[in-house]
């Protein structure tokens, strides 16, 4: 549903019909959020907006703009082609903005598919099902979790101990299936030894 009253400014109660497709400014309260990662945007961060006609009526939807330009940089790209800020507003070069949607796609590029496995680079993480820590150069398991993030189901991946990685599988939240897990595992796992592979399936277990 689009924002609403303070998240709108004055001329578009007055004229929706003149809406222009989108807009930037800096957030004029702290009450809006941003539609891309779900937080809050603060009062005087860059924002834009991207006009909505619903049955609710016609207003924008709030993003932070290093958020749109990461995810949807069409719209930012389009935004700057229409000059769509008042004289008075800063807005960033729109070179610098690609640089993060260049980032961004690049991240996601790079992104193992889960199951895989790997040995634990510090000390310092923690297995998710467990809560204890994943000792240094041991093997660990990457597993999908499902998540809720502000109403949406999310899949983030997990860190697991190889002996918690039956337990893991086994709850709701986990979408990996324990049918074609060695299959995915072996198909994830990059440059990995086969006799690697054995060490991390024998410290797995059995999963039925």
């Amino acid at each position: 549903m689009p924002e609403t009253n303070d998240d709108i400014p004055s001329e578009e109660k007055v004229a929706e019909e003149v809406l222009a497709p989108y807009l930037i400014e800096a957030a004029r309260s702290s009450r809006s959020k941003c539609r891309t990662c779900k937080r809050k945007i603060e009062k005087d961060m860059l924002r834009i907006g991207v006009l909505l006609e619903g049955p609710y009526g016609t207003g924008y939807l709030w993003h932070h703009l290093n958020c749109a330009a990461r995810r949807r940089f069409e719209d930012v790209e389009a935004a700057y082609e229409e000059v769509s800020w008042a004289d008075d507003v800063k807005v960033p070069p729109l070179e610098e903005l690609k640089k993060l949607q260049e980032a961004a796609e690049k991240k996601k590029a790079e992104k193992q598919d889960s199951p895989w496995a790997e040995r634990a680079k510090s000390g310092r993480s923690k297995c998710k099902n467990c809560d204890e820590t994943i000792e240094k150069d041991t093997w660990r398991v990457i597993l999908d979790r499902e998540v809720e993030f502000f109403g949406q189901t999310r899949t983030t991946q997990v860190n697991i101990h190889t002996g918690c990685v039956a337990a893991e599988l086994a709850t709701d939240d986990c979408p990996t299936e324990v049918d074609g897990f060695e299959d995915a595992l072996r198909a994830n796992c990059r440059g990995l030894s086969e006799d690697e592979f054995k060490d991390i399936l024998e410290a797995v277990g059995e999963l039925f």
